[in-house]
């Protein structure tokens, strides 16, 4: 009888790279527990952006944390997307993930410089930062979605695309209630700089989406 060889894909670096962010997730939980309380209702009460929407808000230590939990389940979202539906860009897995978190990191960096330059242009700063901050809360808060998509497809359901249609539904979801509360706290600023915030929609929000639908349908 001859010996049956099987292989298996090792998911150590996948567990590794789940495990990091968590401790991430964990460390703005400990050292701030009062914002992270705040944080989890962020859906359901706005109270997060009201308290803490003030200035040195998107270099403050807990954003930082959770934006950096985002990133990292964000490219892995993308990661097991694209080899469910599409096919791997390297024969690595390892470096096929961090090929897409170098893509979303370097994009995310240069979207925000250029929004914070099209305030600076315009003169519009305060509302450029506060749609920042609003908008990148609501991304952050989305990404605990994305991290128990992470976990159900890498360990319990692997390949099952109605968790990943699952997932982008509630992602969408919590960020269209953002963009809502958004417009209409700030309703009064963004009439007063209507031209600006559809310039500031069309180029840095809908542009890139279309950009990247067209890519991934071509």
């Amino acid at each position: 009888m001859n010996p049956i060889y099987k292989t298996f894909e090792s998911l150590d670096w996948m567990t590794l790279v789940l495990f990091f962010s968590l401790m991430v997730l964990a460390l703005g939980k400990y050292l701030f527990q009062n914002r992270f309380l705040n944080f989890m209702i962020l859906p359901f009460n706005n109270k997060y952006v009201v308290l803490y929407n003030k200035k040195g808000r998107l270099l403050n230590w807990f954003h930082i944390l959770l934006t950096l939990f985002q990133l990292i389940n964000f490219a892995f979202f993308l990661f097991l997307v694209q080899n469910i539906f599409y096919n791997p860009l390297w024969e690595d897995p390892l470096a096929d993930f961090a090929l897409i978190f170098g893509v979303v990191l370097l994009f995310q960096i240069v979207k925000m410089l250029l929004q914070l330059t099209q305030g600076f242009v315009f003169n519009t700063q305060s509302l450029i930062t506060d749609l920042l901050f609003n908008k990148t809360s609501y991304l952050n808060h989305s990404s605990l979605i994305m991290f128990v998509a992470n976990v159900i497809l890498v360990y319990i359901f692997k390949d099952a695309k109605v968790v990943i249609y699952l997932a982008l539904i509630l992602i969408l979801s919590i960020n269209i209630i953002g963009l809502v509360k958004l417009m209409k706290n700030h309703q009064k600023v963004i009439i007063s700089h209507f031209f600006y915030f559809i310039l500031y929609l069309c180029t840095l929000e809908i542009a890139p989406l279309v950009i990247v639908g067209s890519y991934l349908k071509d």
